[in-house]
């Protein structure tokens, strides 16, 4: 296996590692978690498991790394976006509750 194949091999495994943390993160975040932080470290580390993904591919040209590597990522970046959207609707509706009330 030349270094080309060898390191873009590498690169595909660290973008799916990626995904596993978001998992376990996800799993082991405790009772009362700050959802700001938590979907802030999934859309970040599945940006950077995307970046490996397509790294990888460029690297050694297998589209096993490359579509497993961003469908994972992206749904965990679609989950935080939706976190982030849910947070801030409900911070919303508060403020508008709370001016309702005044």
């Amino acid at each position: 296996m030349n270094s080309k194949k060898k390191t873009g091999m590498i690169l595909g495994i660290a973008s799916l590692l990626m995904v596993f943390i978001c998992f376990i993160i996800f799993l082991f975040r405790g009772p009362n978690p700050n959802i700001h932080i938590d979907a802030t470290i999934f859309i970040v580390l599945s940006a950077i498991g995307i970046v490996l993904a397509i790294f990888s591919w460029i690297k050694s040209r297998r589209l096993t790394f490359l579509i497993i590597g961003l469908l994972g990522n992206g749904v965990v970046m679609g989950f935080g976006f939706l976190l982030l959207l849910a947070m801030g609707l409900s911070e919303a509706m508060n403020e508008v509750d709370r001016n309702l009330f005044l």
